[in-house]
This record gives structure tokens, C-alpha cells and sequence, in this order.
């Protein structure tokens, strides 16, 4: 009887610990009531909420996102760019005589974002809320149990603050209204705990949600957004003819839903043209920009669009919404669901889809596989670096011929990490010390990351991987256990040791050729590790008659070892521990026979020094 009951204690403790480990993710579903005073650039907004808790914690406190509050004199956000100064977001200061100022510094009082809350209540019932810069913290009435639902209302009203960064009035195209996380938005909660960090200037994280927004606007005003129409025939821009109806005070409303998205954003100019085309087994595409002279490249977009969606698709995963706008309406590039917002006027056509095909693969690597990018900015940014160099060589091949799309990438990050400037991807986002260094940790890193992974495992593994990482986590919030996992599963690799020194680390690769020798009927070739990051090697020989032959050298640390890659065929040699400086070897090739050898052929690996990478055979 007490075996029965100990083996019951035990069998009920692993239940209850599976049962608290397992994966769960919030939702919440928005109806908003939005009425905007163009001319005075300000809006009155109310809100309806319906919050599901599916974690297993009781939630007795909940935090809301006022993202605009950093648009003004005084906010973190202005004290991050006077602290850094000359390492700023460049587009976040600018610069007086020999000094580096915010741009924040100067908005005028009657141009400072602001989301005044007026109220807030849940169930019917008055909260207490405190506001904490660009986050809001709230009081509950009632603690939201595990596995149960509340409803916020709310009332608020703001003003759309001078166009700093992403959001804002009057942009420097002349864009009248860039609605970017425009309303209070309600903080992330998982295993983590709520992700309510401030903003201040770089990234964003959200429950997927659904939306119905009511946006009540003067009449003569176009509106693009991520998102289903719900009323083409009564709004103008998207139907001949329509029907408008304004109302005593000259506006009209737009009706738009969106289910199981981030974030719901739009903007609004009277000079908008909207443009569409459905793709095959894809979304249908809206674009909607300012159409002129400086925006002439938009017309040549359609074709390079719909191949761009096929090769996502088809490389990445599916793409699961209805539709995707790309809109003419913020400083650069910046992804929101459904939609991104960018600026229009392109100098190349090859430059407009660059930017597009960078802000559309966000779709995938910040919407779909909705990582925490506050935390991990290098799987989103840097997964999306990866996916538009991916894309881009495909659609603009190179004028010269280079064996891979990211060489690029591969000589910036080189040059960068031999600055002694750079700082370690796994940092949180808004907590980089230098500009230049989040973009290096980031973007470059965080696409290396990939590149880097191909070559140990080989790109069709790679390709498996990002396939089954689409499948298992699409529209939910994985992290980067998650991803090396299902490397790890496909491959039958250990990985972990590679994410460790790639991303939390600074150190870097840095091979060479430290010795040949010359035999009457072979060559001995001894390589070294300068470096501080181990890795496999792939090392080949260019013989006389201008034949390639390779061989790879496995690191001991992944304990299997790749069967193909994109070369084709390779002989494995014995592996190279990690902790063994020289590595010596003999193939059966005399020196007449050798035109070159030489580490890396494919010219994947990331070496900061690849002058001892390659031999001439003389």
C-alpha cells in the first residue's frame, strides 16, 4: 500500500510539473472607437478589452503600453540619446556645431505625443492605475484567475506627436498621419512575467489579438493600414465611386477588422493613391503611397512583390493573413501587423524592394514567430536580414559573381568586431550602450547566426530547420531554446555551445593555414585556431586540372557531423577538438598537382582574418 501511494505521489508530482512547464500564450481582442481631429492632429479614443488568462498564475496587477509618452522633452527616451550622445540613434539626434542633441529635446509642448487615460475600469468597476512613463501600471478589481477572462474599458484622449521616430505628424514626405502603437496596448504576460519595459526607442512585444477598430476621420482623408476593410464602398481610395456618406461634421467612418495580429496600425494622408494585386497562394497586396515622380518605382513593384512572396513561402512558410500593405508613411522601415510602414521615395528600384522585402519578411520573424524582439531583437532583425540577402540574390543577381548572398554581411561584421566596439547580441534591445553596435549585434550577428548554422549543418539541414521552426511555432512565441531545439532535433547535432559563443559572447572566428609541407607523393597541411570561437572546418583543394576537392574537419562539440552540403561531395576527416590549437592532416596530392587550397571555399565562415585563409600553390 505505501509503494501504491509513493508511485501515485510520483506519477501526480511529474503531471503537476509537465502540466505548470507547458506552453501557453495570452489573447486579447480590442473594439475601438476612435474620432480624430485632423486638424489639430489629436483624437478621442475608446476602448473595449476582453483579456484571456491562459497562463497558470493569478494576474491580481496588469500593465498597458503608452508608447507616444516618449515623444516629448524630459521622457527616458530623451535622456537615453543625451546620455549617449555621439553613439545615439542618429535618427534620434542630430547634431548643433561639434554637439550631438535629441531630437526629443526640441518638440514643441503642442507637438509632445501624449495618451492622456481618462478612466479605466474593469467588469464596470473604477481601477487604480499609475503611469510610469511609457507604461502604465494597473491596479485590478479582481485577480484574473488561471484559465479565465476580464474585460478593460477604457477612455482616452491624445495627440499625435512631431514626427520623431516611426509615428507621428507631418513625416519628412509629407505624410499627414503615421498611426504606429497608437493606443494603450496591453502588455505581454508569459512564463517570464509581464514584458513591460519602457520604450525608448528600439523594439516592441505583444499577445496576438484581435481587432475591430472604428476610426471616424474628415472625409477627404485616405487611410492605409494592416488589416480587412469592412466598408470599401463608403470610404475613399479604395473603390471608384464609392459612396461616401460624411456626417454633419464632414467625416466618415473606416471599419477595419484584423484577427490574431501584434498590433493594429494605419495611416493617413489626403494625397494617398491605393494600388492592389493578388498573389498566387499569397496575400492580396496593397500599396498605398503618395503617387509622383519621387515615388515612380512603386509602379515597377508588382512583379518583383509576388516572386518575393513565393520564395517566402516556399523557404520560410507560409504567409497565414489575408493581405499585407506596404505604406508610404514612416522614417525607414518599421513592420506592425499586416502592414509596415516606409518611406516611398526610393533613388533605385532595387533600393524600394530592398526595404520592402526586409519590412515584409518581418511578417514572418516578428508576427508569425512572434519572438519577444525587446529581449531577442537578433531572431527577428537579424532573421529578417537573413530572408531579404536571401531574396535579394535571387531577384538582383549581383553584377560580379559572388558564391552566396551574404558576403556582404560576413566583411561588415569582420571589419566591426576588429573595432573593439562591438557589444554581445544577447543584450536586451533598448539596452545597448552604442547605436552602431545594436545594429552590428542585431541585424549582422543575428543573419550570421543562420549563415553561420548553415555551414555546420549544412544548408539543406537549414533549410529543414527553418521549415519545421515555421510549423511547430508559427503564431506563437518562441525563443531561441526553442530554435536550437529543432536544430538540434533535425540534425541530430548538439548546437547549444554555438548560440552560447554567438550570441552572448563577443568573440570570434579566426583560422589559418599555418604550415604546408610538400611529400614526394602527398602534401601535410597543419591549420591553427586563432580564435575564440571553435567551429568545423571546411577545407578545399584546387588542383592543376581545375578540379575541387573538399574535405571537412568536424569540431568534437557538435558529437555528429554533417553528411552533404552545398558543394556537393567531401571526404570527413578525424575531428578537431575544441581545445587542440593546431590541426595537422595529409591528402594524397604532391605538389604538381596543386593549383590552391585553402579553408572555406564556399566563403560562408565568418573569419575576421581571411588573408591566411587561402594558399597559392607556386
Amino acid at each position: 500500500m505505501k509503494k501504491t501511494a509513493s508511485l501515485f505521489f510520483i506519477v501526480f508530482s511529474l503531471l503537476i510539473s509537465a502540466q505548470q512547464n507547458a506552453y501557453y500564450q495570452q489573447y486579447a481582442k480590442y473594439k475601438m472607437d476612435i474620432d480624430v481631429d485632423a486638424a489639430n492632429f489629436t483624437y478621442q479614443g475608446k476602448q473595449t478589452l476582453q483579456y484571456q488568462n491562459n497562463s497558470p498564475d493569478e494576474l491580481k496587477v496588469a500593465y498597458f503600453h503608452l508608447y507616444w509618452n516618449a515623444f516629448k522633452a524630459g521622457s527616458m527616451m530623451d535622456q537615453r540619446v543625451q546620455s549617449q550622445a555621439v553613439n545615439a540613434d542618429g535618427r534620434l539626434a542630430k547634431r548643433v556645431g561639434n554637439t550631438v542633441v535629441s531630437r526629443l529635446a526640441s518638440i514643441p509642448k503642442e507637438e509632445e505625443g501624449a495618451q492622456n487615460i481618462r478612466w479605466i475600469k474593469q467588469n464596470g468597476k473604477d481601477l487604480k492605475f499609475e503611469i510610469q512613463g511609457t507604461v502604465m501600471k494597473v491596479y485590478l478589481a479582481e485577480a484574473i484567475k488561471p484559465n479565465s477572462s476580464t474585460t478593460f474599458t477604457m477612455e482616452w484622449d491624445a495627440v499625435i506627436p512631431m514626427q520623431i521616430r516611426r509615428s507621428g505628424r507631418n513625416n519628412r514626405e509629407g505624410i499627414d498621419m503615421t498611426m504606429t502603437q497608437w493606443y494603450p496596448k496591453i502588455a505581454e504576460y508569459d512564463y517570464d512575467g509581464w514584458a513591460a519595459f519602457d520604450y525608448v526607442g528600439r523594439e516592441f512585444h505583444a499577445p496576438f489579438s484581435d481587432y475591430e477598430v472604428n476610426i471616424k476621420i474628415d472625409k477627404d482623408y485616405v487611410i492605409g493600414a494592416g488589416g480587412n476593410l469592412e466598408n470599401l464602398g463608403e470610404v475613399k481610395g479604395y473603390e471608384a465611386g464609392a459612396a461616401i456618406k460624411p456626417d454633419i461634421a464632414n467625416k466618415v467612418t473606416w471599419k477595419w477588422t484584423a484577427k490574431n495580429i501584434l498590433d493594429f496600425a494605419w495611416a493617413a494622408d489626403r494625397d494617398y493613391t491605393v494600388e492592389s494585386f493578388p498573389i498566387l497562394d499569397g496575400p492580396k497586396v496593397y500599396l498605398v503611397y503618395q503617387k509622383s515622380e519621387k515615388t515612380k518605382y512603386w509602379s515597377e513593384l508588382q512583379p518583383y512583390i509576388t516572386k518575393y512572396y513565393q520564395l517566402m513561402n516556399a523557404t520560410f512558410g507560409r504567409y497565414k493573413w489575408p493581405s499585407y500593405s506596404f505604406i508610404q508613411g514612416g522614417d525607414g522601415g518599421m513592420e506592425y501587423g499586416m502592414c509596415t510602414m516606409v518611406l516611398g521615395e526610393a533613388t533605385t528600384l532595387e533600393g524600394l524592394c530592398g526595404l520592402l522585402f526586409h519590412e515584409g519578411a518581418h511578417s514572418w520573424f516578428q508576427q508569425m514567430l512572434a519572438t519577444n524582439e525587446s529581449v531577442r531583437p537578433w531572431m527577428d532583425e537579424g532573421f529578417t536580414q537573413y530572408a531579404e540577402d536571401f531574396v535579394s540574390y535571387r531577384l538582383f543577381p549581383p553584377k560580379e559573381s559572388q558564391p552566396n548572398p551574404f558576403i556582404g554581411a560576413i566583411k561588415a561584421y569582420a571589419n566591426f568586431a576588429k573595432s573593439g566596439k562591438e557589444e554581445p547580441a544577447v543584450w536586451l534591445a533598448d539596452h545597448h550602450d552604442n547605436g552602431t553596435a545594436y545594429t552590428y549585434a542585431s541585424y549582422i550577428k543575428g543573419e550570421l547566426f543562420l549563415v553561420e548554422l548553415g555551414y555546420i549543418v549544412g544548408e539543406e539541414n537549414l533549410n529543414r530547420i527553418m521549415l519545421k521552426y515555421y510549423d511547430d511555432w508559427a503564431m506563437k512565441h518562441p525563443t531561441e531554446r526553442d530554435f536550437v531545439h529543432i536544430a538540434q532535433l533535425v540534425t541530430g547535432m548538439d548546437l547549444k555551445w554555438f548560440q552560447h559563443y554567438w550570441i552572448n559572447t563577443t568573440k570570434t572566428i579566426d583560422y589559418g593555414i599555418k604550415n604546408v609541407k610538400y611529400d614526394p607523393e602527398s602534401t601535410t597541411v597543419t591549420l591553427v585556431n586563432k580564435g575564440g570561437v571553435p567551429m568545423p572546418i571546411d577545407f578545399s583543394i584546387l588542383t592543376k586540372d581545375k578540379k575541387v576537392v573538399n574535405y571537412n574537419i568536424p569540431l568534437n562539440l557538435t558529437r555528429t557531423w554533417k553528411t552533404k552540403d552545398i558543394y556537393g561531395t567531401f571526404k570527413t576527416l578525424p575531428y578537431w577538438s575544441w581545445t587542440q590549437e593546431d590541426y595537422t592532416f595529409t591528402i594524397p596530392y604532391t605538389k604538381s598537382q596543386l593549383s590552391a587550397l585553402g579553408i572555406d571555399f564556399s566563403q560562408r565562415l565568418a573569419d575576421v582574418n581571411q588573408e591566411d585563409n587561402y594558399f597559392e600553390v607556386k
